[in-house]
């Protein structure tokens, strides 16, 4: 990664969070229960296991669309962070290479870069894509009225971010100019 990326990302996350530029939440008027059931969901990791959405059953999940070579990438520290604080919360990141070609890596070349960089320990999953007609399983959920109940926002770039309570709900997403550090889990 960049070093000039990596040395700006600190200023353009305070010019952010001051100016609110960038910055978008969105969350439903009143949370009801998803049509489609979260913990049906499945997805490959990285190393080719199946992982089912049930191992999520009473936690909070922040699921992620990363990238390696993003003015964002430095997000993954404070994932990793979140992911070492908080029991209650599993992270799930899904590598895409969905915007401007910022993760052009196999699944093994992301593994790498992840544990070298960021000793990263928190699920990644295979390489895929979260936008248009050909997105991952868990990105068609997340991004359809029709199964979770709400939002049909995909992601608008890397690091964008859903949060998924307890119960299976969708309850926010956050763009990628919202800092994992930020984010209120409630």
């Amino acid at each position: 990664m960049s070093k000039f990326i990596e040395s700006t990302y600190d200023f353009r996350m305070k010019f952010s969070r001051r100016t609110g530029l960038g910055i978008q939440i969105t969350e439903p008027k009143s949370p009801s229960m998803p049509p489609v059931d979260f913990y049906s969901l499945k997805a490959v990791t990285n190393q080719g296991s199946e992982f089912s959405f049930e191992n999520c059953r009473g936690r909070k999940v922040l699921l992620v669309n990363l990238a390696s070579k993003c003015g964002f990438t430095p997000q993954y520290k404070e994932l990793q962070q979140l992911h070492l604080q908080n029991d209650s919360l599993m992270i799930l990141g899904f590598p895409s290479n969905n915007f401007a070609g910022q993760e052009p890596g196999s699944d093994e070349e992301i593994a790498r870069f992840c544990e070298i960089h960021y000793q990263v320990s928190f699920p990644i999953f295979k390489k895929g894509e979260v936008k248009g007609p050909s997105k991952q399983p868990v990105y068609q959920w997340l991004t359809d009225p029709g199964r979770n109940g709400w939002n049909s926002q995909e992601p608008g770039w890397n690091f964008y971010k859903y949060l998924v309570d307890e119960t299976g709900r969708l309850v926010k997403v956050f763009s990628s100019s919202v800092s994992p550090s930020d984010i209120e889990l409630g």
